[in-house]
């Protein structure tokens, strides 16, 4: 395909244990392409087996970006992911390169490809609604959030107090639902084309299963405990990573090791399903079943239909 064909950005997306990652390699090799990651935890130093990161020696010779980037101390917004995805981006089509996104999180994906200013923030407010967290905690600040933004409120996990404060944050701000500042379905570029990765819900369920077993038996717990000594549980955004609170929980004694893998399991099911709602309501995925024989292909078609 020559560099005229290239679209400006392919996203491989869908929900996690789909077949995500093999596929986004097999379309950089055909395009020259280089990979972005767009999975919010995988962007942490140390977390290796619990986010499925592809070790070195399995990438393919394809340059990787936006991995191993911060401390799990560190925290990082989806404004920061836009900026530094963009960088990359930019930097991966000087060398007359493809970008081939991959990852699970539908706002960071969103963020990255459609046009989206992020409102303003501000510091105080940021802090008081912090303070108001950590007093009551996030199920309670969420029904805040369902009370003032229901439409917003419906695409949160409850337990997920950072989201939740920016909604109500930038809700305090511009007097409008959070809802009405997230990404419109338009590009930011012209051709741009997402592929998803279509896989029934029994199937994925038992994937998701066999790849949990496998996180614990290739040592999640002892990856967990090496980035307890880290600061991991001081860490805003990397604590709350899937199997990693389990394994945490483990370690202090609060739960079985058969616990910890069945709640990482549940908990995966449940995000795996959030996901696939997520991109199933933009029209604009191109949907590839993962067990298609001519997969590939039919990506690489989707691609150049839109170059």
């Amino acid at each position: 395909m020559s560099e005229q064909q290239r679209p400006v950005t392919v996203a491989i997306v869908g929900a996690t244990a789909s077949g995500k990652t093999g596929l986004s390699l097999d379309l950089a090799e055909r395009l020259a392409g280089e990979i972005v990651n767009t999975d919010a935890m995988q962007i942490y130093r140390g977390m290796d087996v619990g986010t499925a990161k592809v070790p070195l020696a399995e990438r393919r010779g394809v340059r990787h970006h936006l991995l191993d980037r911060l401390a799990v101390t560190d925290t990082a917004t989806v404004a920061d992911f836009q900026g530094w995805a963009k960088e990359a981006m930019a930097e991966i089509r000087e060398r007359t390169h493809t970008p081939v996104l991959v990852g699970g999180s539908a706002l960071y994906t969103r963020a990255i490809l459609d046009q989206f200013e992020f409102p303003a923030t501000d510091a105080s407010l940021r802090r008081e609604l912090e303070e108001e967290l950590a007093a009551i905690g996030p199920h309670a600040l969420h029904e805040r959030l369902v009370a003032l933004d229901p439409a917003a409120a419906a695409k949160m996990l409850p337990d997920n107090g950072r989201r939740t404060v920016r909604a109500l944050e930038v809700i305090a701000l511009t007097g409008r639902p959070y809802s009405a500042s997230l990404p419109q379905l338009h590009y930011a570029e012209p051709g741009t084309v997402q592929i998803g990765v279509d896989i029934d819900r029994p199937t994925l369920d038992a994937r998701i299963e066999q790849r949990v077993q496998q996180m614990y038996d290739a040592g999640l717990i002892e990856e967990v405990e090496g980035l307890l000594d880290l600061g991991l549980e001081q860490g805003q955004t990397a604590s709350r990573a899937i199997g990693y609170r389990e394994a945490a929980a483990h370690l202090r004694g609060e739960i079985s090791r058969d616990d910890a893998i069945e709640r990482t399991r549940i908990a995966t099911r449940r995000f795996a399903r959030r996901q696939d709602g997520w991109f199933r309501k933009d029209p604009r995925v191109v949907w590839i079943r993962f067990d298609d024989e001519d997969r590939v292909e039919k990506a690489l078609a989707a691609v150049t239909a839109v170059s």
